[in-house]
C-alpha cells in the first residue's frame, strides 16, 4: 500500500496531462522500449538505495524493481481507466502504450515510497549504502533525479514554447542559473539532508558534484527530448535551447535526489 501511495503521489500530475496521453498513442515503439529498459535499470539502482526492504545484492534489488514497476502499471491503469483515458473500445496497442508511459514515473514513486513515506528508522541502512557506493553512487542518484523531473515537463508544449521565446543570452543565463541552483540546493541553503563540503574544499565539490551533476542533467535532457521526438526536424540551435530549458528542472531533480532519495 505504501508503494501504491508513492506511485499515485509521484505520478499524479502526469496522469492528468494531455500530452502524456498522446505519447502513449504516437510515441515510437522502439524508443519507448529503450526508455523502459533504461527505467528498469534506474529502478534496480533505486531499489538498492531505497527499495521496499533492505537488500544487499542485485537479485533482491531487481525483484524490488520488478515489483515497483508492476505497482506502477496497476496504479497507472486504474487511474487512466478512472479518468476515461483508456476504454475497452480502444486498440490494445494504444492502451498498452499509454499505461507503459505513465508507469515510468509511477514506478519511480513506488520504489522510493519506503524512504519518503516510511519511518525515520528506514534511513540508516540507506545512508550506509550511499557511503559504500561513493562517488559513482552519488552520480547515479543525480541521474535518477534528473530523469524523473525532466520526464515531468518534457512532454508539455510549454517547454517548447519557452525554448522558442528565449534568446541565446537567455539560454546562457539558464545554464548558469541551473548550475548555481544545483550547487546551492545540495550544499548551501540548509535543506534537510544537505551534503557537507569535503576536505578537498568548495571548488572540488563544485567540479566533482555540481558541474558533473549538471552534465548528467543535460545528457538526460537531450535523451528525453530525443525519446519523445522533440528533436525531429529541429535545428541544432533549437535542440541546444530546448536542452538548456529542460536542463533546469533536470538539474533541480539531480539536486533533490541527493537530498531525499
Amino acid at each position: 500500500m505504501r508503494a501504491f501511495g508513492g506511485a499515485i503521489i509521484f505520478s499524479f500530475p502526469l496522469l492528468m496531462t494531455m500530452e502524456m496521453w498522446w505519447l502513449g498513442f504516437y510515441m515510437d515503439r522502439a524508443r519507448l522500449l529503450l526508455f523502459l529498459l533504461l527505467n528498469a535499470a534506474v529502478l534496480v539502482g533505486l531499489a538498492y538505495f531505497a527499495g521496499f526492504e533492505k537488500t544487499d545484492d542485485v537479485k533482491d534489488s531487481a525483484l524490488d524493481a520488478l515489483a515497483a514497476y508492476a505497482v506502477g502499471v496497476l496504479a497507472s491503469a486504474a487511474a487512466l481507466a478512472l479518468f476515461g483515458i483508456i476504454t475497452p473500445a480502444m486498440p490494445l496497442g494504444e492502451i498498452v502504450g499509454k499505461i507503459a508511459v505513465q508507469a515510468v514515473p509511477a514506478s519511480i514513486g513506488a520504489v522510493v515510497a519506503r524512504k519518503q513515506l516510511g519511518t525515520s528508522g528506514d534511513d540508516d541502512d540507506q545512508d550506509e549504502k550511499e557511503r559504500r557506493a561513493g562517488y559513482l553512487g552519488q552520480l547515479f542518484l543525480m541521474l535518477a533525479g534528473a530523469l524523473f523531473l525532466a520526464f515531468n515537463v518534457a512532454p508539455t508544449e510549454e517547454m517548447i514554447l519557452i525554448a522558442f521565446k528565449m534568446t541565446p543570452w537567455h539560454g546562457l543565463a539558464m545554464v548558469a542559473v541551473s548550475v548555481l541552483l544545483l550547487h546551492a540546493f545540495v550544499y548551501s541553503v540548509g535543506f534537510s539532508g544537505q551534503e557537507e563540503i569535503g576536505e578537498d574544499g568548495p571548488w572540488s565539490a563544485f567540479l566533482k558534484y555540481s558541474l558533473a551533476g549538471y552534465g548528467i542533467a543535460l545528457a538526460v535532457s537531450l535523451y528525453v527530448l530525443w525519446t519523445f521526438g522533440r528533436t525531429e526536424g529541429a535545428e541544432l540551435t533549437q535542440v541546444a535551447m530546448m536542452t538548456a530549458v529542460l536542463g533546469l528542472p533536470a538539474a533541480l531533480g539531480a539536486a533533490v535526489a541527493r537530498l531525499i532519495v
